[in-house]
């Protein structure tokens, strides 16, 4: 609880509150040892993967992506591709370990970096920037893109 405080940036009481609500319609699972409060998803509720797919399109990685990505000049078009996109669209699976980001354009590899480390930290996930020209895009003679585009791609709305 007090981690979960101290992310969320709320006060311990606030925190407990919440999660005995969350308990109570069964959204997630307590367990008690001692004075701590272990908690984690019930993902065996009904509402589990509706709720799960809301927060990641509301708050998940294009999300944050695409807001921070708005201000990188030179970002013609983004995409998440692998693991992420393939549960954006509609694979099962547990959530992935990190992000896989292709930027379309010319935007400077710095200022792409400054953008992930960013999005790590508000997302608790490391993310893999891979950037090319619109001009490569276009040709379809790479083959890091040609098989980035057998899998499902996500585009970032920024």
């Amino acid at each position: 609880m007090t981690e979960l405080a101290h992310r969320l940036r709320a006060s311990e009481s606030t925190v407990s509150r919440e999660v005995d609500r969350l308990a109570e319609a069964e959204l997630i699972r307590e367990e008690r040892r001692g004075n701590l409060r272990l908690l984690r998803a019930n993902v065996d509720s009904p509402l589990a993967r509706p709720l799960g797919e809301l927060l990641a399109l509301t708050y998940g990685p294009a999300a944050v992506l695409g807001e921070l990505l708005s201000a990188v000049e030179g970002v013609d078009k983004a995409y998440v591709y692998g693991s992420w996109a393939a549960r954006y669209a509609g694979e099962e699976g547990p959530p992935p370990r990190d992000i896989d980001l292709l930027i379309v354009g010319a935007a400077d590899e710095d200022d792409l970096a400054d953008a992930a480390r960013v999005a790590e930290g508000r997302l608790g996930r490391e993310v893999n920037v891979h950037r090319v020209s619109a001009r490569a895009c276009r040709s379809g003679n790479d083959p890091f893109l040609t098989s980035v585009r057998t899998r499902p791609l996500y585009s970032v709305p920024f």
